[in-house]
C-alpha cells in the first residue's frame, strides 16, 4: 500500500488561516482594525516575519487593508469563496503538475502579468511597500533569513498592487509551491556566489522602477528576465542531481 506525501503547513501559512477564520466567521468584522504585528507575533507565539507574510498573503487574497503607518484592517467586502472547500486548492493543482517545466512555466505566466497590472494599477502606496521592500533587501544582503522573507514578501506585494483580487488571490494560494522554489533558488544563487546577491536585488528594483513609471511592458519583461535567470539556476541544480 502506498501514500501520498503530506507536506506540513509552515507558519506563515497557519497563522494566515486563522486570522482568515476569524475573519470569515465574524470574529474580526468588516473595517475592523486587527493587532499590530508585534502583537499578534507574541500572541501565536511565532516571529514577526511569519506575521507579516501572513497578512501580505491576506491582503493579497483581498481580506485585509494594509495602511502605510495606520494598521491592517478587515476590508468592508469580504472575497466570495465558491465551493465546498473554499477558494483554490492549490496542492490539487500542483498534485497534478508532470514536471518542474510546468511549475515554472506557471510562474512565468502568473507573475509577468502580475508585474504589468501592477504597472497599470499601482498607488503611491504600493510604490512605498515596494520601496520599502527592496531598501530591506539592500540593508540585508549577507542575511539568508532575511532575503528570503523579503523576496516572498515583494512578490505577494507587488501581485496585491495589481489590484485585481483574483489574480491577488490566485498568487497567494499557490505561493507555496512557487515560493518553495524561489526560496530554494535564492539558497542556491547565495551560496554559489556570493556576490549575486546585488544582482538579484537589483533586478527586484528594476521591476519596481517599470512599475513606478507605469510602463507595463518594461515591468512585464524585467520580471521575465528575472525570473528566467533564476530558473536557470533552479534547472542546473535539478540537472545536477540527477
Amino acid at each position: 500500500m502506498t501514500f501520498q506525501q503530506v507536506k506540513p503547513q509552515k507558519g506563515n501559512e497557519l497563522v494566515m488561516e486563522a486570522i482568515r477564520r476569524q475573519i470569515e466567521e465574524g470574529q474580526l468584522p468588516p473595517g475592523q482594525k486587527i493587532a499590530s504585528v508585534v502583537d499578534l507575533a507574541a500572541s501565536f507565539g511565532v516571529g514577526r516575519s511569519t506575521i507579516r507574510e501572513a497578512l501580505s498573503a491576506l491582503r493579497a487574497m483581498g481580506y485585509v487593508d494594509i495602511r502605510q503607518g495606520g494598521g491592517t484592517y478587515v476590508v468592508e467586502t469580504l472575497p466570495t469563496r465558491d465551493g465546498a472547500g473554499g477558494g483554490l486548492d492549490a496542492g490539487a493543482i500542483f498534485e497534478r503538475a508532470e514536471s518542474l517545466r510546468e511549475l515554472l512555466e506557471v510562474r512565468q505566466i502568473l507573475e509577468t502579468g502580475c508585474a504589468a497590472a501592477a504597472a497599470r494599477h499601482r498607488t503611491e502606496a504600493d510604490l512605498l511597500e515596494l520601496d520599502a521592500i527592496i531598501a530591506r533587501m539592500q540593508a540585508h544582503l549577507s542575511d539568508e533569513s532575511i532575503g528570503e522573507e523579503a523576496d516572498v514578501q515583494f512578490h505577494l506585494r507587488l501581485a496585491a498592487s495589481s489590484h485585481n483580487s483574483l489574480l491577488g488571490e490566485l498568487m497567494a494560494t499557490v505561493s507555496q509551491r512557487l515560493h518553495d522554489s524561489m526560496r530554494e533558488t535564492r539558497r542556491l544563487w547565495f551560496y554559489g556566489e556570493r556576490a549575486e546577491a546585488q544582482r538579484l536585488t537589483q533586478e527586484h528594483s528594476d521591476i519596481v522602477e517599470a512599475v513606478r513609471r507605469q510602463d507595463e511592458t518594461e515591468a512585464f519583461e524585467s520580471m521575465r528576465r528575472h525570473l528566467q535567470k533564476v530558473e536557470n539556476v533552479l534547472r542546473q541544480s535539478v540537472a545536477g542531481q540527477q
